[in-house]
């Protein structure tokens, strides 16, 4: 499968990242296999978090194949990039052929991205995940890496504008021991697991980020539970009921 699209929208995105001055840190990429299948679980905080999944991947010089949503490939701009990139369109009323085709990819030897929680978490913490990833790697005889990114909601998340130019924004991409979930497994206890595993990676970007708010105004892009104006899980769950 060749790749002329991939490398180069890899090379314009670091290059604007760098004239951003947009510092990334990336953390445990020896977790992930330099070959053979391997599904990346990533948190989602971000419009943005695909690209930087997709750079945590790099230093083990692995291209990702990202699961996202079918009205992207129908954007008339971004529809021929996620073909050119090879990602998987997913179509939520009718999931099996989008799982099919991220299955064939893992067991031909691709690394495949997800975004368990499905939509963006509003709170900044990692929501509720689904199963998917653990049964797709288990069907595929492959590791599961947890990943979790942190900075990039202040560049663009659901219900704040877009800032695509902010400059000097660290972003922190972590990278956790792999997984291995097999066939037979109790895929909720799995789940859980891969869940608890994504929350301390995320936890831990939070903690040692190298920013803090600058104003009270500018407390939006922390969760509550470290004294920010984001809204709770709870008052997030509501949100996205809305």
């Amino acid at each position: 499968m060749a790749d002329l699209v991939y490398p180069p929208v890899i090379a314009a995105a670091r290059t604007m990242f760098r004239v951003l001055d947009n510092r990334i840190r990336i953390d445990g990429a020896e977790h992930i296999p330099r070959q053979g299948g391997a599904v990346i679980a990533c948190n989602h905080v971000s419009y943005l978090d695909f690209i930087f999944c997709g750079l945590g991947a790099r230093p083990a010089k692995r291209l990702t194949r990202f699961m996202a949503k079918k009205e992207i490939f129908d954007n008339r701009i971004a529809g021929p990039l996620m073909r050119g990139m090879h990602h998987i369109s997913v179509d939520r009323s009718a999931g099996l052929a989008s799982y099919r085709e991220a299955l064939g990819k893992l067991q031909a030897g691709e690394v495949v991205g997800v975004f368990p929680e499905a939509t963006i978490s509003r709170s900044f913490t990692v929501k509720e995940i689904k199963s998917g990833a653990v049964r797709m790697a288990a069907a595929a005889n492959v590791p599961v890496v947890p990943m979790a990114l942190w900075g990039t909601q202040r560049l663009w998340t659901k219900g704040r504008p877009k800032d695509l130019t902010r400059r000097h924004v660290p972003v922190s991409i972590l990278v956790g021991e792999p997984m291995h979930p097999a066939k037979g497994d109790d895929w909720d206890i799995v789940t859980k697991e891969l869940r608890t595993r994504m929350s301390a990676l995320l936890d831990r970007a939070q903690a040692e980020y190298p920013d803090r708010p600058a104003s009270d105004e500018d407390r939006w892009w922390l969760p509550a539970h470290l004294g920010g104006t984001a809204p709770t899980p709870a008052e997030a769950a509501e949100l996205d009921r809305r």
